[in-house]
């Protein structure tokens, strides 16, 4: 299977993943309502969506604008096959 280039369904696929965090999110909100867990699933959400950004954007941008990244896979090998990141000082 390839990527999908469809813009319509790109639109949709990015809707479904934000319905399903955000039910997700109600879910566990609702199973435990109280002020802490709220604030942690809220830090817990902003801190993988940095990463996620960091992952894609800030390495591809800033680091390496030769390597285009096709999912957290491809990002893991990156890293670990990086000579300078291994390197000891």
């Amino acid at each position: 299977m390839g990527d999908i280039k469809n813009p319509i369904l790109l639109y949709a696929k990015g809707g479904m993943m934000l319905v399903v965090g955000i039910l997700a999110s109600l879910l566990l909100i609702a199973r435990n309502p109280e002020l802490m867990n709220m604030a942690l699933l809220a830090v817990a959400i902003w801190g993988f969506c940095r990463a996620y950004y960091f992952a894609f954007y800030v390495i591809e941008h800033y680091v390496d604008a030769n390597f285009k990244f096709a999912g957290l896979g491809a990002f893991l090998r990156y890293i670990l096959q990086r000579k300078d990141f291994h390197r000891p000082e």
